[in-house]
Formats: C-alpha cells, structure tokens, sequence
C-alpha cells in the first residue's frame, strides 16, 4: 500500500532480496536474464524498466523473477504444456542478452517457471481438467522444448503444482480456506504424461488455480 507507481503502471510481483542476490528474470520468449540486485535503483521513485538493464525483446513479457539459489531444479512449462526440469545454476546469464534456455514457436510461449518439490506434479488445462503424474516422467535438460505434460484439444496450460503424493495435494479456494486430496482420493486424476486428465475435483478453486 505504501508504493507509488506511474499512471498505467501496477505491481507484477515483490519479494524481499539483498544486494548480494543475484536476481534471475525468466521471459515468455524462453530467456533467463541474471541481475545484481545492487544493479537495482535504490530508494524511493519509479524504479527502472527491466528492459533497459538487460536486452530484452520488446515482443516478450516477464513471466517472473526470484532470487537465484543454485541447488534447486526449476519446471519450465509453455503455454502449449510443453516442459522440462533445468538445474538452476545451468540457466544463469553472464551477459545482457541473457541466456536461451526453453525454445518456444510462436503462437507459443514460455508460461511457468517454479521450483521442483516432491515427486509428483499436478497440472490443470484452461478446460478445467486435471491430471497428476509422476516428476519423474519429465526429462532433465539444459536447454530445449520439452515433452507434453498434458493434452488440449484447444486452449492451454492454467496452472500447476509439484507436490508429495504421499502428503497429498492442497489448494486454496477464495477465501483462503485449504482443501488436501490424498493419494487414495487422487487416483481418477493419476494417469500418463500426456493424456487428457479428468473435471477437476469438487471444491477446486473458479480461477482453476491452486491458490
């Protein structure tokens, strides 16, 4: 509530950062681009377009960016629920044209980049179908397009999870209210990579995110 921002311009994401974090910035065109965080304007004002601290193409958005920690695994998924698992250390930038890690086609687009926990991943199409699948069915890769994670007759990728079977799957709905599917409650939902999946469950969130 305390930030200011330009006429037109509104907050995309915050997170708590020292000057001694590298910052890594992933694009829908597929890019990792690495900033210092004490590269960042310091103190109050308007800040400075990312675009201009790095090369970035007009054409492309930030998808998101997060503090560089170089023992974690990272899931890029395209908007067509194209996907791969990368090292973290493997996608960091030593210069301002950043670094080709997901190669996407247009219409296609680089749409999720999270850290990798647990051993399943649960992925739900803008058709509101969800299916979960073992991690362990996506390939590791330095670079590349990936492998479908899941199959649309139209439409794409909304929103997905990387979670423990064994703990079960949670979501949040509106009001905040936590809902865990447990194994034995999620067979419906289990199948191949690649398939369909099924209706998400009763009591999923309207948005068809987790949360």
């Amino acid at each position: 509530s305390t930030l200011t921002f330009k006429e037109g311009d509104s907050l995309k994401l915050a997170f708590h950062a020292q000057t001694t974090d590298k910052i890594l910035v992933f694009t829908t065109g597929g890019k990792f681009y690495t900033i210092g965080a004490d590269r960042l304007p310091g103190g109050r004002g308007h800040g400075e377009p990312i675009r201009i601290i790095v090369d970035m193409d007009n054409d492309q958005d930030i998808v998101t960016a997060f503090i560089h920690d170089p023992k974690r695994k990272l899931l890029l998924v395209s908007y067509d629920a194209n996907g791969f698992v990368v090292p973290e250390e493997e996608v960091v930038a030593n210069t301002r044209k950043g670094k080709q890690v997901m190669n996407v086609k247009a219409p296609d687009e680089a749409k999720r980049c999270l850290p990798v926990t647990g051993d399943h991943l649960a992925i739900v199409g803008e058709n509101r179908k969800m299916l979960v699948f073992p991690l362990a069915e996506i390939p590791e890769m330095g670079r590349g397009k990936g492998v479908r994670l899941q199959k649309y007759k139209d439409g794409g990728v909304l929103d997905l999870k990387t979670f423990t079977l064994e703990s079960g799957l949670s979501w949040q709905d509106s009001a905040d209210r936590t809902f865990i599917k447990s194994r034995e409650e999620l067979v419906e939902w289990i199948g191949a990579r690649a398939s369909t999946g099924r209706m998400v469950p009763k009591g999923f969130p309207r948005t068809g995110k987790f949360g």
